[in-house]
C-alpha cells in the first residue's frame, strides 16, 4: 500500500491517507454512501464514519448530504481534483513497476464503444489473453464524446476515438479508415429502383445525400460523433432531416432500418460483421464520408508495454 500525504489547512496540517482518495472518490462517482460501500467491500456505516472524520480534520464537508441524489460541495470539488492526479500518479508508478516485470503481471483499461468492443475487441483480446496471460484486462464501454473524458481523466489507458481529436490535450495512433454508408429499408423507393438485395454491402451503388431529404433519419444521440457528422453531411447536401427517432445503439438502426423504419447512417465495419435477422439495404455516398478510427491517450502521459503491445496487435490485425 502506498501512502501520500497531502496538506490540508485549517488550522493546522492533517495527513490524509492514500485509501481515502479512493473512498472519496468512489463516493462521488456513486453519488451514495451505501452504493460506494457496496463497490468498495466495506460495511456503510464504516465509510460514512471514515469521510466523516475526514470532513472534521478538512474542517469542510465534501458532500452536500441534503441534496438528493448525494453531490459535492466546493470543497469537495477541490479535494475529488486532488484525488484524481494523486491516484493517476501512482496508477502511472504502478504500470512503470509493471513494466519492468516484463509485462508478466499487470492491468491494461481500454475504453470502447459496445460496437467496437463486440466487432473489432472480441478480435483482439484472445489473442492479447494467450499472448499475455498475466495482464488483467478492464473494459469500459460509453459513447465517443464519454470515452475521451475517460482516457482524458486517466480513466482508461487508453480509448477508441475518431478524428478529428482536440490534439492540445491528447495523443493519438491512427488505426484504420471506415466510410459510412447510408442504410434504407428494402421497401424504400431507392431500394427498388436499383433492385438491392437487403444486407448486401458488396459494391453498393452510388447516390445523393439529397435524393433522401423526404426519408426520416434514425440519429444516433449526442454522445456519439456520428450524431454531428449526420447534421453536417445534410448542412452540406441544403437540407434538414427529419429525425424520426434517436438512439444510442448502431445495431439498434441497423434492425429498425431493417424492419423498415427511415434512413441511417452507419459505418461500413458494423455492417460488414453484424448479423441481424431483417437487413437493410446499403449505398454508397457521393462524395463518400469517411472517418479515422484512432486509440487516443492523454498528452503526456506514460503509456505501459502492455498498452503499447495492445495498439500494435491492433493495427496488425485490424490495418
Amino acid at each position: 500500500m502506498i501512502y501520500i500525504a497531502l496538506k490540508l489547512y485549517k488550522g493546522g496540517h492533517a495527513a490524509v491517507e492514500f485509501r481515502q482518495y479512493k473512498y472519496v472518490l468512489k463516493v462521488a462517482e456513486e453519488k451514495s454512501f451505501s452504493l460506494a460501500a457496496k463497490k468498495l467491500y466495506i460495511s456503510q456505516p464504516s465509510l460514512s464514519q471514515l469521510i466523516i472524520k475526514l470532513e472534521e480534520k478538512i474542517g469542510f464537508p465534501l458532500f452536500d448530504r441534503s441534496a438528493s441524489p448525494l453531490r459535492l460541495t466546493y470543497i469537495g470539488e477541490l479535494y475529488l481534483e486532488t484525488a484524481r492526479q494523486v491516484l493517476d500518479l501512482s496508477d502511472q508508478f504502478d504500470k512503470k513497476v509493471a513494466d519492468v516485470a516484463n509485462l508478466r503481471r499487470g492491468r491494461l483499461t481500454i475504453g470502447s464503444s459496445p460496437f467496437r468492443s463486440t466487432y473489432l475487441l472480441s478480435q483482439i483480446i484472445p489473442a492479447f489473453g494467450q499472448k499475455y496471460p498475466g495482464i488483467e484486462l478492464i473494459l469500459k464501454e460509453d459513447t465517443t464524446r464519454s470515452l475521451e473524458e475517460l482516457a482524458l481523466n486517466g480513466e482508461t489507458d487508453f480509448s477508441l476515438s475518431l478524428l478529428p481529436i482536440n490534439t492540445k490535450v491528447f495523443d493519438y495512433e491512427e488505426l484504420f479508415q471506415e466510410e459510412l454508408l447510408l442504410s434504407l429499408p428494402p421497401n424504400h423507393p431507392l431500394s427498388l429502383r436499383y433492385k438491392r438485395t437487403p444486407g448486401d454491402y458488396h459494391e453498393p451503388p452510388r447516390i445523393r445525400l439529397k435524393a433522401v431529404a423526404d426519408t426520416p433519419f434514425i440519429l444516433m444521440d449526442q454522445g456519439q460523433k456520428l450524431h454531428d457528422t449526420l447534421f453536417s453531411l445534410c448542412s452540406k447536401a441544403r437540407f434538414t432531416p427529419k429525425i424520426l427517432l434517436e438512439t444510442q445503439s448502431m445495431n439498434a438502426a441497423q434492425a429498425l432500418v431493417g424492419a423498415g423504419m427511415g434512413a441511417a447512417l452507419l459505418p461500413d465495419t458494423l455492417i460488414r460483421a453484424s448479423s441481424i435477422d431483417k437487413n437493410p439495404c446499403y449505398f454508397s455516398l457521393s462524395p463518400a464520408p469517411k472517418r479515422t478510427v484512432i486509440v487516443a491517450f492523454a498528452k503526456g502521459r506514460y503509456l505501459s508495454q502492455a498498452a503499447r503491445e495492445f495498439i500494435q496487435l491492433m493495427k496488425q490485425r485490424l490495418s
